[in-house]
């Protein structure tokens, strides 16, 4: 009797690779009744002659191959494989039914774009290296630039994410916050960890983290690097002053993305500073190899009335010249 040990990574979720009560492995191991297959945490310990050895470990490598993938295993998945068909038949398959697809969510759901503006954010970031996705809130304009991040990483186009934003105080003081440094500012992150909480397994989020292929940051702390082989957002970029925005810009290493993200009608910085997002449109508009995408309030994809709330404060901001002066001329009568 021949014996094969197969480690699987780290980054690996168990239960969604063996199934709920190791039912994947049940399944392969059912269908080779000759071997024996033991799962010990992340060792399967495979037992048996040579030929059924190989192709259970053929099975269980283009098992792994769809979990990298699609984040998920599922019994039909199985079924397929042991039925002889190849894994890239069954990778082509599955893609070709939602082409559109940025990446697989935890729950296998795919994450794509739902509106034009969206689309065009992707295509602008297919083509170019560094690219401002500017709109209102709810606009998926950090969702997506996390899902197009997301994506490199799963398919080795990069090595690592560098995701940061400005920890600047929206209304609040940020030094009464209790904890240390790490525990101030990871509130103001809180939204990047929530995205990528939609799109990574917990334990192999958990593992990007540890070892720093994932990186989330403030933004002070961007500086002096250089930031090589890496998808690199940066987030609520309309907090930046202009030096930290050029600070930013020039961390930039060879095969490295940028987005930067930002709604400049939200800016949080002392009245008379200036903000970095706009600075840069004025400086940047012409210079080849950078796109600017706009999205608004008919991007919006979370509660309906979030639309008609941008679109009344936008008329409100529009009319308030107006109203200054109608103020003022009262203001005179009296």
């Amino acid at each position: 009797m021949v014996e094969k040990i197969i480690q699987l990574d780290d980054d690996v979720s168990l239960v969604d690779f063996l199934g709920i009560g190791n039912h994947n492995i049940k399944e392969i191991s059912d269908a080779f009744p000759k071997s024996k297959i033991v799962s010990r945490g992340n060792e399967l310990r495979i037992q048996g002659s040579t030929p059924e050895i190989l192709k259970i470990n053929e099975i269980i490598n283009a098992l792994l191959l769809h979990y990298h993938k699609f984040g998920k295993i599922t019994p039909d998945n199985v079924s397929n494989l042991l039925r002889g068909e190849s894994a890239e038949k069954l990778l082509a398959e599955e893609e070709a039914l939602d082409k559109d697809v940025l990446v697989y969510g935890t729950k296998g759901v795919g994450i794509k774009p739902k509106t034009a503006n969206q689309i065009e954010l992707v295509k602008a970031a297919q083509m170019n290296d560094l690219v401002f996705a500017l709109g209102p809130a709810g606009t998926g304009k950090t969702f997506i630039s996390v899902a197009l991040a997301v994506r490199a990483l799963k398919n080795k186009e990069i090595k690592k994410i560098i995701i940061t934003r400005p920890a600047v105080e929206a209304g609040e003081n940020l030094g009464f916050l209790p904890g240390d440094l790490k525990e101030k500012v990871d509130p103001y992150l809180r939204p990047i960890y929530d995205a990528l909480d939609d799109m990574i397994q917990s334990e192999k989020l958990k593992y990007y983290l540890e070892n720093r292929i994932i990186e989330i940051a403030p933004l002070a702390y961007m500086r002096g690097r250089t930031l090589n082989n890496a998808y690199i957002l940066l987030d609520e970029a309309q907090n930046t002053t202009p030096m930290q925005m050029k600070m930013f810009l020039t961390r930039m290493g060879p095969n490295s993305k940028m987005i930067i993200t930002g709604d400049v009608s939200q800016i949080d910085l002392p009245p008379k500073q200036k903000s970095g997002l706009v600075e840069v449109q004025r400086i940047l508009k012409d210079v080849k190899g950078i796109s600017f995408v706009h999205l608004d309030a008919k991007d919006v994809v979370r509660h309906r009335l979030v639309q008609s709330i941008i679109n009344a404060y936008a008329t409100a901001e529009a009319s308030k010249p107006n109203l200054e002066k109608e103020v003022v001329e009262e203001s005179k009568d009296l």
